[in-house]
């Protein structure tokens, strides 16, 4: 009987695994592009700090969005759980962040580039300078940036796992929430050393390994600018693909419209367009506090 008893035991538990097994693949194939948009935003992110602080960085990034995972993960079980309908507008407002916030980035890059790349080049190599609040305004701005992208992550996930028990809806979510961390900032730490990789290759014995280094070291500064904007245009593709996914009607229009490149761009395009008016709105409302206020 005993012995019965735990042949069942060892059953149950091997199916509940073979559950979990089979969801986390299907989330983690959902949530793929995401998490590219992801790793171009942070790689853009923690990019412009001292050579030697950049992995410090990247780790303190990494721990904030540890952090809001988990924060996210318990929140979305319990939203899920009393108030499901929540989910969706919540989700739609960090979207709107996320378009706020790529908006605002196109608008002063247009208007400052030159003094914002001489300040920060200042910034960089001004031994003077105290790096403490500048590195802490570039690891708030990427915790802020991840955590919209991982409310995402995480919303994606809890669709999949919805009418699974809570138990395995727990452990397919916290999976995919460390793997996409770890995965995450694993290869921003990877993207942020290429420079270094390339110089110490130049310095190895061998015709080949010099030149694959010296190719490295050219080919990384841009690879630095584009993803700058591969980041920027993900804001507006993430964050319009949540709004155009929370408005059932324009959802049901962008998918008529036709494949998965125009509906990527139709979502650039209403993210931009999204950007451009919670900034106006954010601006006229700032200015009309300051003269309250004054």
């Amino acid at each position: 009987m005993a012995g019965s008893s735990l042949l069942v035991l060892l059953d149950d538990i091997a199916a509940v695994l073979d559950d979990v097994s089979l969801m986390t693949k299907v989330a983690a194939k959902k949530t793929t592009g995401v998490l590219g948009d992801d790793l171009a935003l942070n790689a853009q992110q923690v990019t412009g700090v001292r050579a030697e602080r950049e992995l410090p960085v990247v780790w303190a990034v990494a721990k904030g969005s540890l952090r809001n995972k988990v924060i996210l993960v318990p929140a979305a079980l319990a939203i899920s759980a009393f108030i499901p309908w929540a989910v969706t507008p919540l989700l739609m407002v960090g979207g709107a962040y996320l378009c706020f916030e790529g908006f605002e980035k196109v608008a002063h890059s247009l208007l400052h580039a030159k003094q914002d790349d001489h300040a920060e080049s200042a910034v960089v190599a001004d031994p003077s300078v105290d790096l403490m609040a500048y590195e802490q305004d570039k690891i708030k701005g990427a915790v802020r940036t991840d955590f919209i992208l991982s409310a995402e992550i995480i919303a994606i996930t809890l669709g999949i796992v919805a009418d699974a028990p809570l138990m395995q809806q727990v452990i397919v979510m916290s999976g995919i929430a460390l793997v996409m961390t770890v995965g995450v900032y694993g290869l921003v730490g990877g993207i942020v050393k290429l420079d270094d990789l390339g110089l110490w290759m130049t310095q190895r014995q061998g015709g080949l390994t010099r030149a694959i280094g010296g190719g490295i070291l050219r080919a990384a500064p841009y690879m630095m600018k584009t993803l700058s904007v591969v980041g920027t245009a993900a804001m507006f593709l993430v964050g319009g693909g949540i709004l155009v996914h929370g408005i059932a009607p324009l959802h049901h229009w962008v998918e008529s419209v036709g494949g998965s490149v125009t509906m990527a761009l139709l979502n650039g395009v209403l993210g931009v367009a999204a950007g451009a008016v919670v900034l106006g709105v954010v601006t006229i409302a700032s200015k009309i506090w300051s003269a309250l206020r004054g």
